[in-house]
């Protein structure tokens, strides 16, 4: 109680300064200390001071997720929130978390991940979807859609899975692309697309109407990201390439062309990630292609003004490509990535060292995204709370 005692005698916006200096695990134990400081950590003003100080590389994490096995014979998905104080080591800040109520099949080895956003991202096997902030080890599982399709046709939840904030609406929402088949034979031809859209406020779903065409999603693992209010996928048109944006405050789509040598059907594979700030699209080779070390190379393209398309930017070129898919890149120069057996490795873009960390999973289950913690809460009437 000592520290209380000392607190107390300081200027509440000095103590508020001091306190938000400390990651979301220190400030959870001093919750604990008094009931003045529970309320003030608890209180809406400090979260969203706390949620928006300037971010540094003190407090920015990696998010690591994958799928291991478990005996007898199945798999679970578990997270880490890993911190470096270099480039060389990579360190758990908490314990691992292995988020409930998700399961696997033999065709979808590894729950996706989505987000984040404000410190909290959702969880999908792409039936069940969790919402989760890694950081304070609360998640919620959503409800289930109530919609259903029509008579001979079914749906692929496949299309496409978004997570974000309505600044406007001062609200969280997940969207759901679902793809419309046939029901006879599982046809390969999208028919249709649907939308769904889930409001936290409300705690429940509803169909969006979409009033216009837009190109088919289809999901790439590493492709999917919120960025400057809006959720991104990658989707196709007949004769292109195209990145489909969803606005969470002002519901339209849009979309963004690729650049030029990334827009054609040849093979390339795709990923989206943020650097500097600005959208960031790496192409590179097909890992489980026809390797032409003469030719091939993995481009990174950066959107220096975005939503103009005349502003792709080729900041990098790796060549020889290292045949690996892109994950995120991390402290702007540090492209990770995972190998066919499930291994994460890193390449510094700058000098083009790789390293490889003894962090591994289920071959093709890993995800990295870069995280930035925070204390916004979950709702508690309908949240589950895991153990630490």
């Amino acid at each position: 109680m000592m520290v209380d005692g000392i607190m107390k005698k300081l200027p509440e916006d000095v103590v508020i300064d001091i306190l938000l200096k400390f990651t979301v695990k220190s400030l959870i134990r001093f919750k604990c200390i008094s009931r003045t400081w529970y309320t003030l950590v608890q209180s809406s003003t400090f979260i969203n001071l706390h949620l928006n100080r300037p971010t540094t590389r003190k407090n920015e994490f990696i998010l690591f997720s994958r799928s291991i096995k478990v005996e007898p014979a199945g798999l679970k998905n578990v997270i880490s929130i890993i911190y470096s104080d270099n480039d060389d080591d990579l360190n758990s800040v908490f314990p691992d978390l292995d988020p409930p109520y998700l399961t696997f099949s033999y065709y979808y080895a590894y729950n996706e991940l989505v987000g984040p956003c404000n410190g909290l991202l959702a969880l999908t096997d792409f039936e069940v979807i969790i919402l989760l902030n890694p950081a304070t080890r609360n998640y919620m599982p959503l409800p289930s859609s109530p919609f259903v399709c029509a008579e001979g046709l079914d749906l692929s939840l496949m299309g496409g899975v978004g997570f974000g904030f309505d600044w406007i609406g001062n609200d969280y929402k997940l969207i759901r692309i679902l793809q419309v088949f046939k029901d006879a034979d599982w046809s390969p031809d999208v028919i249709d697309q649907k939308v769904e859209v889930y409001d936290l406020h409300t705690d429940s779903w509803r169909e969006f109407r979409v009033g216009q065409q837009f190109p088919n999603v289809n999901w790439l693992p590493h492709f999917e990201i919120f960025h400057k209010g809006a959720f991104h996928w990658y989707a196709e048109t007949i004769d292109a390439r195209r990145i489909l944006c969803f606005d969470m405050s002002t519901e339209i789509f849009r979309t963004m062309i690729m650049p030029d040598s990334c827009n054609g059907y040849d093979g390339k594979c795709y990923s989206l990630v943020i650097l500097n700030e600005s959208l960031t699209l790496i192409c590179y080779p097909d890992s489980y292609g026809e390797a032409d070390l003469t030719q091939d190379s993995t481009d990174v393209w950066i959107m220096m003004d975005y939503g103009v398309n005349d502003s792709w930017t080729k900041k990098y070129i790796i060549r020889p490509p290292p045949f690996k898919s892109p994950l995120t890149i991390w402290k702007n120069h540090l492209l990770f990535l995972q190998n066919k057996s499930g291994l994460l490795i890193s390449c510094d873009l700058i000098s083009n060292e790789a390293k490889e960390f003894n962090l591994q999973g289920y071959p093709q289950s890993l995800r990295v995204i870069v995280y930035k913690e925070s204390l916004i809460s979950i709702p508690k009437r309908v949240c589950g709370s895991s153990s630490s």
